[in-house]
């Protein structure tokens, strides 16, 4: 078999012995195996600590020697092997460059840009649910299910994509694997990618809601996106270092401004509800998706990653500067039992689809085959932003985790646990904690709202808040004290929403590109992606379908969030399975045979949690976990005329029968259409296998590229065309 997809007209790149760059020196040995020591040390006390309180500062330590080690052999491993990028060949970014979607980016804009754009909800949030079984499957599952599972499907689908003209995921699907695959996978992947964009926008509106302080500061950063935008593209272009200070200046210009926005006559206008910034977001995401991605995308991407970046390494000098310790349990008895207050369910399959983006994501899938390979500068570069960009978010979710371990279990639980257990006063909270074997008094749970100036943090759910009180915690611990807890809970809270936005139009611009690929194929003139009418037309629809889910979340009297997020979680990990499966498919048909296991054994694993958990969520007969059973209970109670807690009247206890029933349904559509799309590619690649000369592919010609490059503005090229 060819060991190279490229098409006849160019020779096969050899793998050849590595350059003189790649060489281990002496000096570079004593260097990583010192990494691996610390690493190892870190994982040790990690693993061996039982029944003692250990430092936070050993998660830092063992992941950050995880990860230098993965990047440095494992991701050049498969780069250098499995893709075999070449600067050579023009990227799409240079041969269809039309300054709207397709522009060669600078690889340190284009970084921000892709790590702003998958760090969204997910390693923020999901760490901190799972914190109730305990810090240790946390942290296992986000440091390793990164460097073999999610930075790797990044890095390929980017690569694949990019081979293919930035086409996206579900066309890649529908060109490689065949029709009846790929028609069930534009189907998977388009509505998992709407209930996907409703979750997260919904996790916005939480946090932004009643809050002129973060409304003010996130609204800003769009007309200084705007100013960064022309100052970089028209005005000086080029400057990428001059642009960044000044974007910069104007964001913590936005933040201290916000905090006096609050204390003026201006709050009430910054000062929204929830159906408000709804539609304020249903706006932007169309905005965004229309405008060229020079003019704001791009810039305001980059420019909330100095936000994003910038506030997860001050998380990381506090911990290791205040060294917490851990408060909760290495594993906790939640872990085995399923029957946590947070979530219901056990440590398999459910910690595994809790914890999605900072392990693996199938929406960065989205992204690596939406916006990214349409600006992407050289084909080397896909290390650095595809693999690389994945760790800086896996690190995200380690903070995280440390934030939410750190807390006092009981305030942890009251703040996570949902009202209908906890009740809406801090002394039915302190008892019904007490209840799950941990202790908080009346006075503690109040004395902790008011320092950070809330009226309560009685089942403050969803995970945003809890994780703004841990940050708080760890920088009150070394900037400034007590007195600036309140303003560190706050900052905090502009942070996750300003973190989670930027994945909100990101996502809505790779929605339009799915729905122009999927009506291209009925009706050619929408496919193309410069066709305005096309782009009007199906950003209007896409950001109308996640603004439907929004909108009953942001009204669902029980809190959207409490639904969505199992169904959120489970579909995430769905479209990663969809992912892998066209990875691993293309890597066969092009020869790549011996090479296969790098993306087909974390589909193995991911099938096994997504199938198993979607199992249990359909047909279990626990109420706390199964859709349909809790759609029952709630059933019955309507028709024997009694209101079911967490519900208060029998409006409520419809809306938890017609969620259960919409979540359960969508379940088994997706967990459907997964299926076909794995059985029609397992069918491709046995036939693949079979066949004696590697089946076509629908990679793009060959084409030299005109673009020269200082030698550090590109990785040594790893198997370069001779």
């Amino acid at each position: 078999m060819s060991t190279s997809a490229l098409p006849e007209s160019a020779p096969p790149t050899p793998e050849g012995p590595p350059s003189a760059s790649s060489r281990m020196t002496p000096r570079s040995i004593l260097l990583w195996t010192a990494v691996a020591l610390v690493g190892a040390l870190a994982w040790g006390v990690l693993a061996l600590a039982r029944g003692e309180e250990i430092s936070a500062v050993w998660l830092v330590m063992a992941a950050l020697g995880s990860y230098a080690i993965a990047y440095r052999f494992y991701a050049r491993f498969v780069a250098r092997r499995v893709l075999k990028p070449d600067d050579r060949r023009a990227t799409p970014a240079e041969r269809l460059e039309d300054g709207v979607d397709f522009q060669p980016t600078d690889r340190r804009v284009l970084l921000g840009h892709h790590f702003a754009a998958i760090a969204g909800a997910g390693p923020l949030v999901g760490p901190v649910l799972a914190a109730q079984m305990g810090y240790l499957p946390g942290t296992l599952w986000i440091v390793a299910g990164v460097i073999f599972a999610g930075a790797v499907q990044d890095m390929v689908v980017l690569f694949l994509s990019m081979r293919r003209d930035g086409t996206s995921l579900g066309q890649m699907a529908r060109d490689e694997i065949g029709r009846a695959g790929g028609a069930a996978a534009l189907i998977a992947v388009f509505a998992i990618m709407i209930i996907l964009l409703g979750v997260l926008a919904l996790v916005v509106v939480n946090a932004l809601a009643h809050s002129p302080w973060g409304t003010f500061s996130v609204a800003m950063t769009i007309p200084i996106a705007l100013f960064m935008g022309f100052w970089l593209h028209r005005i000086r272009p080029g400057r990428v270092v001059e642009t960044s200070l000044i974007g910069v200046a104007l964001l913590l210009l936005a933040i201290v401004g916000g905090s006096w926005v609050q204390e003026s006559s201006l709050a009430d206008t910054f000062t929204l509800s929830p159906t408000t910034l709804v539609f304020c977001l249903v706006g932007y995401g169309f905005v965004a998706s229309v405008l060229p991605v020079w003019m704001l995308l791009a810039p305001r991407d980059y420019l909330s990653t100095f936000m994003k970046i910038g506030t997860i390494a001050l998380l990381a000098v506090g911990v290791v500067v205040a060294a917490p310790v851990m408060r909760a349990d290495a594993v906790s008895d939640f872990a085995s039992s399923g029957a946590g207050p947070v979530f219901a369910g056990s440590l398999f399959p459910f910690l595994f689809i809790t914890i999605a983006c900072g392990a693996l994501s199938g929406f960065h899938a989205l992204v690596a085959s939406g916006t990214t390979p349409k600006l992407i500068q050289k084909e080397s570069q896909v290390r650095m932003i595809g693999y690389g960009a994945m760790l800086m978010e896996s690190f995200v979710a380690i903070m995280a985790l440390i934030a939410a371990a750190t807390l006092e279990p009981g305030l942890y639980y009251a703040m996570n646990a949902p009202a209908g257990l906890l009740g809406t006063t801090a002394e039915s909270a302190s008892h019904a904690v007490a209840g799950l074997g941990f202790t908080i008094s009346p006075d503690q749970l109040t004395q902790a709202a008011k320092a950070v100036e809330e009226q309560t943090l009685v089942a403050r759910t969803g995970g945003a808040p809890t994780l703004a009180v841990g940050m708080s915690e760890i920088f009150s611990g070394v900037f400034g004290g007590t007195a600036m807890k309140a303003f560190w809970y706050h900052f905090a809270i502009m942070f996750e929403a300003l973190f989670i936005l930027t994945t909100v139009d990101a996502g809505t611009r790779v929605g339009r590109f799915m729905l122009q690929d999927m009506l291209g194929n009925v009706w050619k003139p929408i496919g193309r992606v410069n066709w305005k009418p096309g782009i009007w037309l199906c950003s209007g629809l896409v950001v109308a379908a996640w603004g439907y889910f929004l909108y009953t979340g942001a009204t669902d009297p029980l809190g959207g969030i409490n639904q969505l997020f199992p169904l959120f979680g489970i579909a995430n990990q769905l479209l990663a399975a969809v992912a892998l499966t066209v990875c691993t498919t293309v890597l066969i048909k092009s020869g790549r045979l011996r090479w296969a296991w790098v993306t087909g054994i974390p589909l193995t694993w991911v099938v096994a949690i997504t199938f198993t958990a979607g199992w249990q969520k359909l047909f279990s007969d626990d109420p706390r976990v199964g859709f349909f059973a809790q759609r029952e209970r709630y059933a019955d109670g309507i028709d024997a005329g009694q209101v079911l807690p967490p519900a208060k009247t029998l409006d409520d206890m419809h809306t938890v029968v017609t969620n259960s029933t919409v979540d359960g349904v969508l379940i088994a559509l997706f967990l459907l259409l997964v299926a076909v799309v794995i059985v029609n590619a397992a069918v491709v690649c046995v036939r693949a296998v079979r066949s004696p000369v590697p089946l076509p592919t629908t990679e793009a010609p060959f084409v030299e590229s005109r673009i020269d490059l200082p030698e550090q503005a590109a990785e040594p090229l790893v198997g370069a065309r001779s």
